[in-house]
């Protein structure tokens, strides 16, 4: 077995269903957070404009720690540990949150989580690319995507009877105990720490155009990847996507509360539920479909159905209407989720930075959430939810026109690479 970013690699069986349940288990954790939240919050008196304030800080916090979060996940070669302490984390932060439903400690809880999650999402995507290699990331990072959509689906149901039967504050003893299993599979994983390493070619090639190539055996830095067109383009797209869907759920989350006397919990586990079970069906397709199709169809297929579902949660009025309209978001998330890191392992996953480019990506993602979730409280406390909803609607056909307008295909990266290795 070799090690190049573009060879085939062959991991125990042991470490293949270790990170699939790795996945299983942090999803269960990262669904504690966001409409769990803002119920949570609001059944505390918090208005939309507050809850959306709130979760904003912890955009914040991942905003400003992705870029320095995903270099420190490239210069680390034990990427289990730096996973092992943001698991750590995220337990503290949902402690917090069972203590009290008061300004400081919420805070506290979405700065530990926003700085958690931007070390564990590029650890898990590195432990995957040293395990599998790029010929069979798409794969992987489908069943990635399965497994932690199975495990969003099993931790709402839970969170959500928990909430409805025990109380709201439930949830989130829920949710620390949860990560105690996640620590479990990820002390069972083995992988080659050389792996992710670039491959230094065994001897100069021509320049050329563009960013520094795999063959030149060096790191790219920061300074390369923002000179990449793909990676700037893909950016603004992650951009407009998340100022679209960050806030969406939330939202109707909060009105939701607000409107409904009875099982408010049960309906907001069921609006998790619902996309996840299309996001465990439709991930390992869409990784599939992006190696044969390119990246490219596949983006416009997902980001359509923000705008949709957008416009639908706007001229829906029954709650329970909710439900079936979230089967969009699992169209979308299932896209985007396989989609962020298959693109930053053709934009940089062979050069060495791979997780710094992640980073970036994450940066990018953590701006629209920050803008979408301030911006839509802000518009629904003074205009109304429904014109708040136009809002993300727009921000969702943007992303789709700049998908199918700029972004360019950046599935050729591999085979360029594999035609460089050849030649090598």
């Amino acid at each position: 077995m070799t090690t190049g970013t573009t060879t085939q690699l062959t991991p125990s069986l042991r470490s293949v269903r270790a990170l699939d349940w790795l996945n299983f288990f942090v999803a269960n954790v990262q669904t504690g957070f966001g409409p769990f939240i803002a119920s949570y919050l609001a059944s505390h008196k918090w208005t939309q404009g507050e809850i959306g304030l709130a979760l904003s800080v912890g955009t914040i916090s991942a905003m400003v720690s992705q870029v320095p979060g995903g270099a420190a996940v490239d210069a680390l070669k034990n990427k289990k540990a730096a996973a092992a302490w943001a698991i750590i984390a995220i337990i503290i932060s949902a402690m917090l949150l069972a203590v009290s439903p008061t300004v400081v400690p919420v805070m506290a809880a979405e700065v530990f989580h926003g700085f958690a999650s931007c070390m564990l999402v590029p650890a898990m995507a590195a432990l995957a690319l040293a395990l599998v290699g790029r010929q069979n990331l798409g794969d992987r990072l489908g069943r990635n995507a399965r497994w932690a959509s199975i495990g969003s689906a099993v931790a709402a149901g839970l969170m959500g009877l928990c909430g409805e039967y025990v109380s709201p504050r439930a949830v989130f003893w829920l949710t620390a105990a949860l990560a105690l299993p996640a620590l479990v599979a990820l002390a069972m994983i083995e992988y080659d720490k050389h792996a992710n390493a670039p491959k230094p070619a065994p001897k100069p090639l021509k320049a050329a155009k563009g960013p520094a190539t795999e063959a030149d055996g060096s790191r790219e830095t920061i300074f390369d990847l923002l000179r990449d067109r793909r990676m700037l383009t893909f950016a603004a797209c992650v951009i407009l996507f998340h100022l679209s869907n960050a806030a969406m759920l939330n939202l109707a989350a909060g009105e939701v509360t607000a409107g409904m006397g009875d099982n408010v919990q049960l309906v907001i586990a069921a609006c998790i539920i619902v996309p996840q079970a299309i996001v465990a069906l439709m991930s390992p397709w869409v990784g599939r479909t992006a190696q044969a199709w390119g990246r490219r169809p596949v983006l416009i297929l997902g980001f359509s159905a923000l705008p949709l579902r957008a416009l639908l949660f706007a001229a829906v009025g029954n709650p329970y209407f909710l439900v079936p309209v979230q089967m969009l978001d699992g169209l979308s998330a299932a896209v985007f989720g396989v989609m962020l890191p298959l693109i930053a392992a053709d934009v940089a996953g062979g050069k060495g930075r791979y997780n710094l480019c992640i980073g970036l990506f994450g940066l990018s993602a953590g701006i629209g959430a920050t803008l979408s979730t301030a911006l839509a409280g802000f518009i629904a406390d003074h205009f109304g939810n429904t014109v708040s909803f136009l809002g993300l609607a727009s921000a969702g056909a943007a992303a789709v026109l700049m998908v199918w307008l700029v972004m360019p295909e950046t599935r050729d990266a591999i085979e360029e690479e594999t035609a460089s290795d050849k030649m090598a």
